[in-house]
């Protein structure tokens, strides 16, 4: 069975920073794309940023280029997202999520058949 365990989420005020991590298996670090995806309440869930499995490319939506960072460790077979710069439109449920059928990894929820349980992410002064 797959799994994905998120941690990392908290309280913030606007313009701070937050690391997220999903822990997995190696043999899912290795072999699946991995992507952070979010839902604000009332709000369809959105692809934030991915991780191919083959060469480590990286996609993210265009709303945090330039602060937001995925990344993996193999040592600790986990994935990252480092944020930084936070607004509260970054508010929201932050989810892991993986799958193997594609090359390159996708910002499509639809996409993924593989999700970790979410940890809760609070832009607010």
């Amino acid at each position: 069975q797959l799994q994905l365990v998120e941690s990392g989420g908290g309280l913030v005020q606007p313009g701070g920073s937050l690391r997220l991590s999903c822990v997995t298996s190696r043999f899912t670090l290795d072999y699946y794309a991995l992507a952070w995806f979010r839902q604000a309440p009332g709000k369809e869930r959105e692809g934030v940023s991915c991780i191919s499995s083959d060469d480590g490319s990286t996609d993210y939506v265009d709303s945090v280029k330039g602060r937001f960072t995925i990344s993996r460790d193999f040592a600790k077979n986990t994935v990252y997202l480092q944020m930084t710069s936070l607004k509260p439109e970054d508010t929201g449920v932050y989810y892991c999520a993986a799958e193997n059928r594609f090359r390159y990894c996708q910002l499509a929820s639809s996409e993924y058949d593989y999700w970790g349980q979410g940890t809760q992410v609070t832009v607010s002064s």
